[in-house]
């Protein structure tokens, strides 16, 4: 599907190794002037070459042109198109393969669901088909902070045994994982540097706070919250599992432990932890939503690996291209994308209905 979600709708198209990307936003509620800086600071976010544990492939990303719509830099409440160009392709990188099934990629499902794919970057497989979500995220991000108060925080939770502590919003613009822990982010560092020494990937925890959610969000039975969240999340390429606040630690809890009372906190029902992530029975209470994504590590790393080709044969490989050993302070800003395009999303169906 290329189309996601209601009211708030963003249709993505086009591929890494074509001559640009597009992203069609409609549902944009009009007269909202839309903060161009906002977009490219954004997209600066979420671009490759950012440091060494990303892949240094080139894209000067935050060049993007807005092709209709948009009048006086104000939403006119219909569909906005907007384009960025691909730059820095190399095709030729990707001819090795273009007979193979890389190992857990899209190589192979493609092939069996199309019987015709792009190998140069498996079509709508590509991690920058991400990059139209950041501009919806860019301008939702905008939208549900002026005119709700609402900020979201996403950051990298764990790197194999290190985890976040204390969280500081602040901080996790200042070290290149995009962690909210001073304390971690060196061990982290020089864990995810002997990874890439060794040719080799790893995956991590992002964890995503919503701030100052409205409650009521969004119905009780079919479409709760929390399935709208996980499957949005499990549609970026790399996501492998999602979970919310207690997580699956609910296994060692009986519910004593688990349990928590309602307090007046400020002039709002409230708990003391929050345990339950900012939603009961699928639906928004005031408090923050808090969930975590588990990021798979990157399927392309320099090792010699075994797979098999079209015509059956079983062949060793070894890929030749830029790669991501850790691409955990790119993916930070689609989790965060992601999120606000559903929160936007639900408030104007809410808002629909009243």
């Amino acid at each position: 599907m290329n189309t996601h979600w209601t009211l708030f709708k963003i249709t993505t198209f086009w591929e890494s190794h074509w001559n640009a990307l597009w992203v069609v936003i409609d549902g944009l509620p009009s007269n909202f002037e839309i903060d161009m800086n906002n977009i490219a600071s954004e997209l600066g976010r979420r671009k490759p070459g950012q440091s060494s544990i990303t892949t240094q492939r080139k894209e000067n990303d935050e060049n993007f042109e807005i092709l209709s719509w948009v009048f006086e830099w104000k939403s006119t409440g219909h569909p906005i198109t907007i384009i960025v160009k691909n730059e820095n392709q190399k095709s030729k990188d990707y001819s090795n393969i273009k007979d193979l099934f890389r190992p857990n990629h899209a190589d192979l499902t493609y092939h069996l669901k199309y019987w015709n794919r792009d190998y140069r970057w498996g079509w709508r497989s590509s991690g920058r088909e991400t990059l139209s979500r950041v501009i919806a995220w860019a301008i939702a991000k905008q939208y549900l902070k002026e005119k709700y108060g609402i900020e979201i925080f996403a950051f990298t939770k764990q790197v194999g045994e290190y985890k976040v502590g204390k969280v500081d919003y602040e901080f996790i613009e200042q070290n290149i994982l995009r962690t909210a822990d001073v304390k971690v982010v060196w061990p982290m560092i020089e864990y995810i540097e002997s990874i890439r020494n060794d040719w080799n990937s790893v995956g991590w925890i992002i964890e995503c706070h919503i701030k100052n959610p409205p409650s009521g969000l969004w119905e009780p039975v079919f479409d709760k919250i929390k399935s709208k969240l996980a499957s949005s999340m499990l549609s970026i390429g790399w996501a492998l599992g999602f979970e919310y606040w207690a997580w699956f630690d609910t296994v060692n809890l009986t519910w004593k432990t688990y349990n928590e009372g309602f307090y007046n906190i400020d002039w709002k029902i409230a708990s003391k932890e929050n345990r339950y992530g900012g939603i009961l029975w699928g639906i928004s209470t005031w408090e923050d939503i808090i969930f975590r994504v588990a990021i798979k590590p990157t399927s392309s790393i320099y090792s010699h690996q075994k797979t098999v080709d079209i015509n059956w044969n079983e062949v060793d490989f070894q890929i030749h291209w830029r790669h991501d050993p850790c691409i955990l302070p790119r993916v930070v800003p689609v989790i965060e994308a992601m999120s606000a395009i559903d929160i936007l999303d639900l408030i104007l169906v809410n808002n629909s209905k009243k």
